[in-house]
């Protein structure tokens, strides 16, 4: 089944690119993609994809397209182009950094430093945090941290091991502890952003931008928990890292729905229509498949999670995926985007296809993705 699954993205991947050259997936809200330009903080999971489809089958086709793809990300990062935010991790992991991973590609490598470098222009010193979006000093979003971005500082931590440098390395655990210390709740949720005063750094309150409401746990944010945290364990060995992780995971897997695929948030009333998240359960599965690397044969923990990622992902391929509508452009249904906003509540996302994938080929291969060297 899995080995199926990764034939129909391989296709559709190739057949995406063939009809939209130097094209990017952009979310609608009609059940398709938008092709456009690279403008905004997805991009990097289509190239990731490309990435994936040419280790799993070695054509030079898509080698050569991702390439192509990286002088784009390369301008853009030249330019300063829709790059006043976090997610600059998203961006040049999957595409940079994949270059330099899988083919050895040095202008990858200088390409993906250069990108650490803007990344650390959002480290806020007086409040030890990176800030998620806006300009600095911004009235509304000036003292804001998300969760996400625990999926973002990944760069920071590998330019560190790149140059030796502390400031990367610092800034990185700086963020990675705000994020558990208040963005992580006691019961093992989490909020999807937290505010600081701007001033001084003192903590303010916990909130949510995409979620159900301030206090509820919107299922995408707590997936980049259980990933985002697992790599921090990667990159440091801190135990508290990797608890934080499992912690994250068993929450998500005791709250999940029969078919185990999350609805959108956690607290929000279950009723005929309202939307999942299968982007959500796909990047939980990668972060489960993360943490099981940690663990031993005889874990506990690791037998859960080993269970949940084997229902999750068979729930995905047979009732979420669309190897059987070989004409769609998406690999998986039912992913949402930002639904109290009203922007792609039931809809194709580029990142849950990219993690689709990339689970899939964590689970045949062992091929993990682009957020850290492999040894």
């Amino acid at each position: 089944m899995w080995e199926q699954a990764i034939h129909d993205a391989v296709v559709k991947t190739r057949r995406n690119l063939e009809r939209h050259p130097m094209k990017f997936p952009h979310i609608t809200q009609e059940q398709r993609y938008e092709w456009g330009e690279s403008t905004d903080w997805i991009e990097g999971f289509y190239t990731g994809m490309v990435w994936l489809c040419y280790e799993h089958t070695k054509d030079p086709f898509f080698k050569e397209t991702a390439l192509v793809q990286m002088d784009d990300f390369k301008t853009r990062l030249a330019e300063r182009k829709h790059l006043d935010h976090h997610d600059i991790g998203f961006l040049y992991l999957p595409s940079a950094l994949a270059a330099w991973i899988v083919d050895g590609r040095n202008e990858g490598r200088e390409l993906a430093l250069k990108a650490a470098d803007h990344l650390m222009l959002r480290f806020r010193e007086g409040g030890q945090y990176i800030q998620a979006w806006g300009p600095k000093g911004d009235e509304k979003n000036g003292g804001r941290i998300i969760i996400d971005c625990m999926m973002n500082i990944p760069l920071l931590y590998w330019a560190h091991q790149q140059t030796g440098e502390e400031r990367y390395f610092n800034a990185a655990i700086a963020h990675a502890e705000k994020s558990r210390r208040y963005l992580m709740r006691g019961d093992d949720s989490s909020y999807h952003t937290f505010y600081f005063d701007q001033a001084d750094g003192t903590p303010v309150r916990g909130g949510t931008h995409q979620g159900y409401h301030d206090g509820s746990t919107w299922t995408r944010g707590q997936a980049w928990a259980i990933y985002g945290f697992a790599l921090s364990y990667r990159y440091t060995r801190n135990p508290l890292y990797l608890e934080t992780a499992k912690r994250a995971a068993r929450y998500f897997i005791q709250h999940l729905p029969e078919d185990h695929v999350a609805y959108w948030d956690f607290d929000v009333s279950i009723e005929a229509g309202t939307p999942r998240d299968s982007s959500a359960s796909a990047i939980a599965a990668c972060g489960m498949l993360e943490i099981m690397e940690f663990l031993a044969e005889g874990d506990t923990d690791r037998a859960l999670l080993n269970d949940a990622v084997q229902k999750s992902m068979s729930s995905l391929v047979r009732s979420y995926s669309t190897m059987q509508e070989p004409e769609e452009e998406g690999l998986i249904k039912h992913g949402s985007y930002y639904v109290r906003g009203g922007m792609g509540p039931d809809d194709y996302m580029v990142w849950g296809d990219y993690y689709y994938l990339e689970a899939l080929m964590r689970l045949t291969s062992s091929i993990p993705g682009y957020w850290y060297e492999r040894a």
